[in-house]
């Protein structure tokens, strides 16, 4: 989403950075031009003139004139003040002092809200939560039963009353099912409208003074720009809601709402969408976000998301075959699957700081992957535990269940073969590096 901005943020970067010395006049073209590219990412005017004058009021201090590095300095403070616009620092859904924790979700109509309520709920179940699902969109049939087959297919109950029209009782009722069926976490869905109207704000008032949510969030949808941060504000001043979940941000939009929701509505975004399926979802670091937008990645939220869906165990028990030599094609279709987990690999290479750059041009193409699994699950148990055996007819054999070439099959195979010999030389230097280690363990004793 941040791609354009991100750009044209590098190319201002790099011309202030390539002059020897700082001048006041400089600074302040630079500037103009990153308001430039603020505004046309459909960044709001306000925040965007507010910003420029924050970070120009720390940057052309004399600190900045006289070092040696002064274009480091304007890209320090502007990722910097990037930082404060987005919200400083990560803030979780508030849990409520006594159970059940209550979320409230609105919206307007496609914003993604009973997507998210899914996301939601499976997110919080591997925080150990128990979560409950309450179906309050009584307007759009659709939604209920969107918000059941989430349900099904997460092994998560829904709570919904056929033919019932008011929302409230809907709502009080899943409440006191939830409760007695001992759940901690309850999520509601409520309806929406493709526009703001006295209705549906009135219903969502409503449902907030019955139930008292612990925590109000604003679904806002980053493909509108602009658009969002109104919707936002006209939310807020008849819902105070608490919190903001972006969807769509894994979109082409140009991403100026997340970078104005906040300062418009003083309001936290907490998570974002980044993709359809139910473990599309990443908390909103404004830390790391501000790095992504200057192409510095973020490794916070690539090692929140290997901790959150990579099973430790597992990994540690494949630590001990590639250590011991062991490490077959079936173990690498296992560790493949569990790099898919992660999420799409553009996506994973924007968190690494500087891989994105190192990749240009390079195919990032899905399609490889399935592929190589492809390949190695047209192997027979015996193939994959001993690859050596793989020879002409069996190659073909391969390729041809895999729909893939004889060639394809050999470069894979190949590979592998590197990967081998890359782990055998690693798996050398650890042992060298314990035996060293109780070495000199012994001496100081």
């Amino acid at each position: 989403m941040f791609e354009d901005l991100s750009n044209k943020l590098e190319s201002v970067f790099k011309q202030l950075r390539g002059q020897g010395k700082l001048t006041e006049k400089n600074i302040k073209d630079g500037l103009r031009d990153v308001r430039r590219a603020l505004l046309e990412s459909d960044v709001n005017y306000k925040v965007a003139k507010d910003f420029i004058k924050r970070v120009e009021e720390r940057a052309v201090g004399e600190e900045v004139l006289r070092s040696l590095k002064p274009g480091e300095y304007v890209v320090r403070y502007v990722h910097e003040e990037l930082i404060n616009l987005l919200g400083g620092k990560f803030q979780d859904i508030q849990v409520a002092p006594q159970p059940p924790t209550i979320v409230m979700v609105c919206g307007l109509q496609g914003s993604g809200k009973t997507t998210l309520c899914g996301k939601f709920a499976r997110y919080f179940r591997k925080k150990g939560k128990h979560p409950f699902l309450i179906a309050g969109d009584i307007y759009r049939p659709a939604a209920i039963h969107q918000l059941q087959v989430i349900g099904k297919q997460l092994d998560i109950p829904v709570f919904s009353i056929e033919g019932e029209k008011d929302a409230v009782t809907i709502c009080r009722k899943g409440l006191a099912e939830a409760k007695r069926l001992g759940h901690d976490f309850v999520i509601i869905d409520t309806a929406g409208r493709l526009q703001i109207d006295e209705a549906m704000m009135a219903e969502v008032e409503r449902i907030k003074h019955e139930i008292q949510p612990t925590e109000i969030v604003f679904v806002a949808d980053a493909m509108i720009g602009q658009e969002a941060v109104n919707v936002a504000k006209a939310f807020h001043d008849r819902l105070a809601f608490d919190s903001v979940a972006l969807t769509k941000m894994d979109g082409d939009a140009r991403g100026g709402a997340a970078l104005s929701i906040r300062a418009v509505t003083g309001k936290p975004i907490k998570y974002i969408g980044v993709g359809e399926k139910m473990d599309a979802l990443e908390p909103f670091n404004p830390e790391g976000m501000a790095s992504r937008i200057l192409g510095m990645g973020d490794v916070l939220a690539l090692i929140d998301k290997v901790q959150s869906e990579v099973d430790l165990e597992k990994a540690k028990k494949m630590e001990e075959k590639i250590l011991k030599q062991t490490f077959t094609l079936e173990d690498f279709l296992e560790q493949l699957q569990e790099i898919r987990k992660l999420g799409p690999l553009d996506q994973l290479l924007k968190m690494v700081p500087g891989a994105d750059k190192m990749m240009k041009g390079a195919s990032m193409d899905e399609r490889e992957l399935s592929r190589v699994e492809a390949i190695i699950r047209s192997m027979t148990p015996q193939e994959r535990r001993h690859p050596r055996i793989i020879k002409g007819s069996r190659r073909k054999r391969i390729a041809k269940g895999s729909g893939t070439t004889v060639r394809e099959v050999n470069r894979l195979l190949e590979d592998f073969r590197q990967m081998q010999k890359m782990m055998k030389k690693m798996g050398a230097m650890q042992r060298k590096g314990k035996a060293l280690g109780k070495m000199m363990n012994m001496k100081i004793r």
